[in-house]
């Protein structure tokens, strides 16, 4: 592939920064949840668990269906629209609760409003942009997104450290929410697509034809089991914190860890997007996938705390490099016509893994020890790096 020398649409760099002040608001309030659902609303580990698990499995469900649905539509903005509406409404909403159960509420719509702005959105990007940028495109828009993870937590602490209220925070996250609204529906601009229909003979009137659903290919679903088999043993960042705090780092240094690991994300995925452009993706993916697995090794064998939190930083840096490149891949895989579609079954199936794998990972922890599965996480992530070979070549 060819270096890019062009600069990229506006659309892309608008959606860019809606993720950026999204991911703001979201981390104003994510980190501090658990807190608020145990102290504020009366609930527990059990109502925490429901609470989160019914918004993943929900953010899920919806994407398999939004991704469709936008490759029917002449323009896919407004899903994006009614999708970061209703969670900009509903996430600084969650300051007014009083009960564990509208939490529980709240966060459904706001997940329901994520799994119809994600496949879209994606789509979308692929749609403003030519082959030979579309790993700059995706690198640049999971860097932002990072930007946000990174900002949304840094504004949390400092309206507390003022002396505002944990419910005034999450109040305050409509702030953002808000400026993602003006920016999408200013910047974000899509000319209407022509739909494919059927073109026999004995085919219907214009006015009764319907979109051809053109298929998404064998090469298309070898990278969504390949994925799906890596998102296996991609537990929850959560049990990595422990093992840190197993090792003898307290609440604040985690705090900040977390931070530069989202910062080290950040710079990764713009480096990784470009490099794809450059080069051909499935080495590189493949690259990235070993060295995620080789992260997962040390934490199970290593035991010093400053080797540790190297690794643990070095663990941004492979999942930054993989995340636009596999949605770049994506993109040259399959028909034009079906790009939604395409990144709804791939966020679909991994987040629908997601929940049993954060599981399994747990049981073995458990029973076998942190080292046992860590090593498993390992062990599957090398299986899925050696399934990619199968996938077709991209350049």
């Amino acid at each position: 592939m060819s270096a890019v020398r062009t600069a990229l649409p506006r659309a892309v760099i608008a959606l860019g920064a809606v993720s950026l002040l999204t991911d703001v608001s979201t981390e104003m309030i994510y980190p501090l949840l658990p807190v608020f659902v145990a102290g504020a609303v009366g609930g527990g580990a059990l109502s925490l668990g429901l609470i989160e698990g019914v918004a993943e499995s929900t953010a899920s469900l919806v994407k398999l269906a939004s991704g469709a649905l936008s490759d029917r539509m002449p323009r896919r903005k407004p899903l994006l629209v009614i999708g970061y509406g209703l969670a900009g409404l509903a996430r600084p909403l969650i300051g007014l609760a009083r009960i564990w159960p509208v939490v529980l509420l709240l966060r459904f719509a706001d997940r329901i409003g994520k799994g119809l702005r994600g496949p879209p959105r994606d789509a979308l990007i692929a749609d403003a942009v030519s082959e030979d940028a579309r790993g700059r495109a995706f690198g640049l828009h999971q860097a932002m997104d990072h930007a946000g993870a990174v900002i949304g937590p840094l504004c949390a602490a400092g309206l507390l450290a003022l002396g505002m209220e944990m419910r005034g925070v999450f109040l305050a996250a409509a702030v953002p929410a808000a400026a993602v609204m003006i920016v999408l529906w200013i910047a974000v601009k899509e000319s209407p697509r022509a739909l494919p229909v059927a073109t026999s003979p004995s085919a219907a009137p214009p006015s009764a034809a319907k979109p051809v659903a053109a298929p998404l290919g064998a090469d298309f679903r070898r990278l969504v089991a390949a994925v799906v088999l890596f998102t296996l043993g991609n537990s929850t960042d959560a049990f990595l914190l422990l093992r840190l705090n197993q090792a003898g780092l307290g609440a604040e240094l985690l705090a900040l860890l977390w931070s530069a690991h989202h910062v080290i994300k950040m710079a990764a995925s713009y480096l990784g997007g470009r490099a794809s452009d450059r080069w051909s993706r499935r080495p590189l993916l493949i690259a990235a996938w070993l060295m995620y697995g080789a992260v997962y090794l040390l934490f199970a064998l290593l035991s010093s705390r400053t080797a540790l939190v190297a690794t643990f930083l070095a663990y941004g840096l492979t999942l930054g490099l993989a995340e636009p490149v596999e949605k770049a891949w994506t993109t040259d895989l399959v028909p034009r016509e079906r790009r939604g579609a395409a990144f709804g079954w791939l966020a679909g199936a991994t987040g629908l893994v997601a929940l049993p794998a954060s599981l399994l990972f747990g049981l073995v922890w458990r029973w076998q020890g942190h080292a046992a599965a860590f090593g498993l996480g390992a062990g599957l992530a090398a299986a899925a790096a050696l399934a990619l070979c199968r996938v077709g070549r991209a350049e």
